[in-house]
């Protein structure tokens, strides 16, 4: 039944029409349009002391405070704690010179949006958000990108042997560098991805970030989360080790609850499954919805217990708006000494 929520319609969206030269016009147009949107809305929300998009904690210390209620008691300055008589803790200043990678999940299931936004332009424009924040004073980023599983050769098989499963997935790395013109290099790569068939594998895109070990930095992951928790969180947790980790959780609407339209012919687009689903059966949307929100709270479930902040964009929801209330909160926390 978890499974179910996953399922997609096949009906595409117009604008994602066309050859691929009309693809590229495309993603170039958005990827400017975003540009603006960002700059206006984002600019300014981390001046001074920062760590990419999760102001916070670094490796410098900085000056010491009276200790208030949720502060994290690890970061208690005891010399002067004894000196005062009064519990202190320690402000840390962040590195200046960060480095965040980014592990983009374009996968099929992503390629399907019943709301204002495809849930692929929705990743994108995270992506391209994510970076505005971070790609300034000498900062590095980069990304790995993966796509759905690569279909299986053909081959000759013995009769009633099972198909060939899918392969794992393209994954590409794009090195980190720094600069905006690097940066916005980057984000027209990942826009450019072609979305393959069959499934990714998100466990193997996270542990990307962990091999090789990389400098201490911030971690993004930007996915739809429909795979198991249990293929991706054992490596979300390793990525938690070591770095700032930020997961970017897509939905659409049509995920989470089904429309009283009759019968509604869906498919899985990693699996190619295609059924007719009578919604008209207030029972059968009852169960979905049931099964929906089992799903996604076992989804919070695990990127909780990673240590990872959450962050859920929907396509029938201004991303921006909700992106900046999030760091805006963030940032509210870190400043009153709070843990996230």
């Amino acid at each position: 039944m978890a499974r179910t929520a996953a399922v997609t319609s096949t009906t595409p969206r117009p604008e994602a029409d066309g050859p691929p030269d009309a693809a590229t016009n495309r993603s170039g147009a958005v990827l400017s349009r975003l540009q603006l949107l960002v700059t206006r809305k984002l600019d300014g929300l981390l001046q001074g002391d920062y760590a990419g998009l999760l102001p916070g904690p670094g490796s410098e210390a900085g000056e010491s405070r009276e200790y208030r209620p949720g502060d994290d008691v690890r970061r208690m300055d005891w010399p002067v704690t004894a000196r005062t008589t009064m519990p202190h803790v320690r402000r840390t200043v962040a590195d200046r010179e960060l480095e965040t990678w980014l592990a983009v999940d374009l996968s099929a299931s992503l390629d399907f949006g019943t709301g204002r936004w495809l849930k692929r332009d929705v990743v994108i424009a995270a992506a391209a958000a994510i970076t505005h924040l971070t790609v300034r004073g000498g900062n590095r980023i980069g990304a790995v990108v993966g796509s759905g599983g690569d279909l299986p050769a053909p081959r000759r098989r013995r009769r009633g042997a099972p198909p060939a499963p899918a392969g794992p997935g393209r994954l590409v790395r794009l090195p980190a560098r720094s600069g905006r013109k690097e940066a916005q290099g980057m984000l027209r790569a990942i826009a450019g991805t072609e979305i393959r068939p069959g499934r990714g594998d998100l466990g193997a895109l996270v542990d990307m970030l962990n091999r090789p070990p990389r400098r201490r930095g911030v971690a993004v992951v930007i996915s739809d989360f429909l795979a198991p928790p249990a293929q991706w969180a054992r490596p979300l947790r390793k990525l938690r080790v070591r770095h700032d980790v930020l997961a970017v959780e897509v939905v659409d609407p049509r995920e989470l609850e089904l429309p009283d339209v009759g019968v509604l012919p869906v498919v899985d687009p990693e699996t190619g499954e295609l059924h007719e689903v009578q919604t008209a059966d207030p029972s059968l949307r009852h169960r979905y919805a049931a099964a929906s929100a089992a799903q996604r709270a076992e989804i919070s479930a695990a990127l909780r217990s990673a240590g990872a902040a959450h962050l859920r964009l929907r396509t029938d929801r201004d991303w921006l708006l909700d992106m900046v209330r999030f760091v805006a909160a963030q940032r509210h926390a870190r400043t009153r000494g709070t843990t996230r």
